[in-house]
């Protein structure tokens, strides 16, 4: 009689932890960023990456000197697996879901002005407040999914709000752009009376992370209009554009509070006041998913008390 024999295929499963390490990695982009913020030593995290890709028989990421960027194959598995890495890390923070005493982390994207003038004033007193809660923060001005890249929360202007958000006043709620150059640049071309005239200035320019030029938006009246910069200096950079304004380079057009030091003290004189574009501040905007982490909703509490104080 004959005996068959049956041969199975052990399938090796990855471990848990490795994977939440490979999508640290994708998100820091780099081993030393996902090291430090994960606590471990940059050679242990790449072992443990290639340890994954040895269990999974699959390339998850390409490597260089210079960077370290998602495979095909490791951008299809991140895709599936934030959903859920996101759940499993809501379900920890759930167990310290107190309003009193939240734990866990607090990841927010936000434009580069809001770290700058307005989560300084919120951000240490909300740590204050809840001890058992950390901060991350990364500035950004291009309009990326900051859900998918791993955020709890990002910071948008209004016209710029998914319809599908929650979303919660943070900061003053009216802002403005100012135009203003250096007294020694007026007293030699002149100062502007009208937005036509900027044609015969020196403007000096910005240039978003995305690529695009900033168009100034100018509004009287009912009437707007909009200027493509002209001049000698094109920046992503905001205090090189400040810089180069009090040097009398030529004239800014910016977010006030960039200018209001300067403004204050002498250093640059307001032009064109009546045409200043004035709008809505910014909106903290989260998804309204079932399970809020208890770190993000003890903010957005917090956010809401300062806007009835």
């Amino acid at each position: 009689m004959h005996r068959t024999i049956r041969l199975e295929t052990v399938v090796r499963r990855p471990d848990l932890s490795d994977v939440a390490l490979f999508a640290a990695v994708v998100e820091a982009g780099g081993f030393r960023a996902a090291a430090d913020r994960r606590g471990v030593a940059p050679s242990s995290l790449s072992d443990r990456i290639r340890r994954l890709e040895r269990d999974l028989d699959l390339r998850l990421l390409h490597r260089t000197t210079r960077s370290v960027t998602p495979t095909e194959a490791g951008m299809r598995l991140l895709e599936r697996l934030r959903p859920a890495l996101a759940e499993i890390e809501s379900a920890f923070d759930d167990l310290g879901d107190d309003t009193r005493r939240p734990v866990g982390t607090l990841r927010l994207n936000v434009p580069v002005p809001t770290a700058r003038f307005v989560l300084p004033g919120l951000v240490p007193p909300f740590l204050a407040r809840y001890p058992g809660v950390r901060v991350e923060v990364a500035m950004d001005n291009t309009h990326i999914d900051v859900l998918a890249a791993g955020y709890d929360a990002g910071v948008r202007y209004e016209e710029s709000l998914a319809r599908d958000m929650i979303a919660v006043p943070i900061g003053p709620r009216r802002q403005r752009f100012v135009a203003a150059a250096a007294r020694a640049y007026l007293d030699r071309h002149g100062t502007p009376q009208h937005p036509r005239d900027l044609a015969d200035h020196r403007l000096i320019g910005h240039r978003f992370e995305s690529g695009k030029l900033a168009v100034w938006e100018l509004e009287c009246e009912g009437t707007a209009l909009r200027v493509a910069p002209q001049g000698p200096l094109l920046t992503s950079s905001q205090d090189l554009e400040v810089g180069a304004a009090i040097a009398g380079t030529g004239i800014i057009y910016t977010f006030e509070e960039y200018l209001r030091a300067a403004l204050d003290d002498g250093r640059l004189q307001p032009v064109l006041e009546p045409w200043w574009q004035s709008f809505e501040g910014p909106y903290l905007y989260y998804t309204d998913r079932r399970h809020v982490p208890a770190p993000l909703r003890a903010f957005v509490e917090f956010l809401r008390e300062q806007a009835d104080a």
